[in-house]
C-alpha cells in the first residue's frame, strides 16, 4: 500500500505537551520542588522539575499556572461504588479501590473519571451454592463488566472452601483481592491462601499484634478507614493506605491520626505517603509505566491541586493539616476534571 513520504505505516501523531506549574510541586517519590512544573504528554508525565527549566524546554507553550501545590492524585483504598464515587474528586482523589455489588456499580468509577481497581463483590454462603452457580456467575461478571479498567475480587463467604477457591480463582485470572477484616480475621484469610502482595485488607478497628505481624510477613497492605484502626500501624513497617468507604476525604482521615493535631514532620510525611503512594501500592499500581501515587517520568498524569502555601521543608505538614477541603482541581489521565461531578472540563489557563 502506498504511503506518503515521511509517514510510516501505523505511525500516530504524538499528543501535544501540556505544562502545569505551581509555587510548589510535591512528587512524593522525590524531594519537593519550589516553583515547580509538571510536563504532561497524553496520559503520562514526561518531566517534573523547576519551572524555569521546564518552560525553557518548551518555550512555545503557555503553561497552566496553578495556586498552592501540585501533588499526586489521592487514592481512596476502600470505597463502596454504590455511594456516588463522583464525590471523591472534590477531595483530590483520582483513583479508588472500588467495591461493586453489581455490574451497574462496577462501571460507576470509570464513569466518574476515576482510575484504580474495581473489585467485584462476591457473596456466597456455602460450598453447595458456590458450586451450583456462584462460580459461574462471578466468571461471567468478570468477562462482562462494562469498563476497560482493572478488575479484582472482593470475596465474602463464611465457608473456607469457597474463600480458598476464590483465592485460587484470583491467581488464575491474575486479579487482585480486597477483603474487609471485620468479616474475616487475618488468620482465616491466611489459611485460605488469600493474603499476599496481591491482596489488601480494609480495617475499621484495631488489629492485635499477631494479625499485624502476619499481614507484614505476607506483604499485605492495610487500608485504614477509622482513626481507631491505626493502632500499631504507624511504625513504617506495614504498607498502609486510607479508605473512606463512602467517598469522603482520605486526607482528612489521615489528618485525624496526627498527635494532638500538631505538625510532626516524620509522621506527617508517613501519612501523606499513605494517602498517595501507599494507596497505589495497595492497588498494585505503584511501579512501572503508568504508575500511580507519585509524579515522575512515566507515571500516569493523575494529580490534584491544593490551595495550600508551603516550602520544601513544610510541604508534607502543610498538605496534611491545611489540605482537607482545599482541593481546587484534579487532572486524571492528563485531562482536567470539574470538581465534584467527574466530567471532563474544558482546559482553561488559571488566572
Amino acid at each position: 500500500m502506498p504511503t506518503r513520504a515521511g509517514h510510516a505505516i501505523g505511525a500516530r501523531a504524538l499528543s501535544p505537551v501540556v505544562v502545569h506549574t505551581a509555587p510548589l510541586v510535591l512528587p512524593v517519590c522525590e524531594p519537593p520542588v519550589v516553583d515547580g512544573a509538571v510536563a504532561v504528554r497524553g496520559d503520562r508525565v514526561i518531566r517534573v522539575g523547576p519551572r524555569r527549566e521546564i518552560e525553557a524546554a518548551y518555550p512555545d507553550l503557555t503553561p497552566f499556572r496553578w495556586p498552592g501545590m501540585i501533588v499526586p492524585g489521592l487514592v481512596d483504598a476502600h470505597l463502596r461504588l454504590d455511594r456516588t464515587p463522583a464525590r471523591s474528586a472534590v477531595h483530590g482523589v483520582t483513583a479508588v479501590a472500588g467495591v461493586a455489588g453489581d455490574l451497574d456499580a462496577a462501571s460507576s468509577a470509570a464513569e466518574a473519571g476515576l482510575g484504580g481497581v474495581t473489585y467485584l463483590e462476591t457473596r456466597c454462603e456455602d460450598e453447595a451454592r458456590w458450586e451450583r452457580d456462584g462460580r459461574d456467575r462471578l466468571i461471567t461478571a468478570i468477562r462482562e463488566v462494562g469498563h476497560p479498567g482493572v478488575i479484582g475480587i472482593a470475596p465474602h463467604s463464611p465457608d473456607p472452601v469457597v474463600m480458598e477457591d476464590l483465592a485460587i480463582l484470583s491467581r488464575t485470572f491474575g486479579l487482585r483481592l480486597h477483603v474487609e477484616t471485620g468479616r474475616h480475621p487475618a488468620g482465616f484469610l491466611d489459611e485460605v491462601g488469600a493474603l499476599g502482595p496481591g491482596c489488601h485488607v480494609a480495617i475499621s478497628g484495631p488489629l492485635d499484634e499477631a494479625d499485624r505481624k502476619l499481614l507484614r510477613i505476607r506483604g499485605t497492605a492495610v487500608a485504614i478507614s477509622s482513626p481507631f484502626a491505626a493502632e500499631g500501624l504507624l511504625d513504617g513497617e506495614t504498607t498502609i493506605a486510607f479508605g473512606t468507604r463512602t467517598g469522603g476525604d482520605p486526607l482528612a482521615v489521615a489528618r485525624a491520626l496526627t498527635r494532638d493535631g500538631s505538625p510532626g514532620t516524620v509522621l506527617d510525611r508517613l501519612l501523606v505517603e499513605a494517602v498517595t503512594l501507599g494507596g497505589a501500592r495497595a492497588l498494585g499500581m505503584a511501579e512501572g509505566p503508568g504508575r500511580l501515587g507519585s509524579l515522575g517520568q512515566g507515571s500516569r498524569a493523575d494529580f490534584a491541586v491544593f490551595a495550600v502555601e508551603a516550602d520544601e521543608r513544610t510541604a508534607y505538614s502543610a498538605l496534611l493539616h491545611e489540605g482537607p477541603g482545599r482541593c481546587v482541581a484534579t487532572v486524571v489521565g492528563g485531562r482536567g476534571r470539574r470538581p465534584g461531578d467527574g466530567r471532563k472540563a474544558e482546559a482553561r489557563r488559571p488566572a
